[in-house]
């Protein structure tokens, strides 16, 4: 049995779309934010960073698996799925690897970053007119590459995409993606229309940035 310790509005929605694109049983424990938008003190009780997603794999030998991390958890899924939305023919593992770890590596502290300098008063649009170049500068560089394929590692979905989704659904909830990168646009408009995203988004409850 596979658990899913969901937060709302946070980066386990992937892992919910995930589970549903592979078709994987799963059940989930919903958490909500504290009024400062932190995580509630329950999910320390799961593991002690405190922080969703969490993966709980409960096996039929009775070993219990724990995972943290969205991009380990995407890697956990596609082992235990037989490699489904892994690299294969259809897709680059060069690329697959790449996208799969600059999600979170790259672009999420970039808009972290500005999403601390827009709580500052005045300092902080100083602070933001310097970052924003940053943020252009990987937004251009994944419209250049989604202009070369459907899909960030090639021809078919992989956990790549399901990674790029949370940053480029930040940037543009944000005014940070515009319409100027019709590529990138046409690439969220096509995950929101998936079938197993539209369910993934049903159950996990509110999403701010599926908009």
């Amino acid at each position: 049995m596979l658990i899913v310790h969901h937060l709302n509005n946070s980066r386990s929605q992937r892992i919910l779309w995930m589970l549903e694109e592979l078709g994987l049983d799963y059940e989930i424990r919903r958490y909500r934010r504290n009024s400062d938008m932190s995580a509630p003190t329950e999910l320390k009780a799961i593991h002690p960073l405190g922080k969703s997603p969490i993966l709980e794999d409960m096996c039929e030998e009775g070993r219990q698996t724990i995972v943290v991390e969205t991009g380990a958890l995407c890697e956990y899924l596609v082992g235990r799925a037989g490699g489904r939305l892994g690299p294969d023919d259809a897709t680059d593992p060069l690329l697959y690897r790449q996208f799969l770890h600059y999600a979170e590596g790259s672009v999420m502290p970039v808009l972290f970053a500005l999403l601390v300098a827009s709580k500052i008063p005045i300092l902080g649009r100083t602070a933001a007119k310097r970052i924003q170049p940053m943020l252009d500068t990987h937004l251009d560089f994944i419209e250049e590459q989604l202009a070369l394929r459907p899909w960030f590692a090639g021809d078919q979905i992989t956990a790549a995409d399901i990674m790029m989704s949370f940053p480029l659904e930040a940037a543009r909830r944000r005014g940070r993606e515009g319409n100027s990168r019709p590529a990138t646009t046409a690439w969220l408009d096509s995950i929101h229309a998936r079938l197993a995203y539209i369910i993934a988004l049903e159950k996990g409850g509110p999403y701010a940035f599926a908009a």
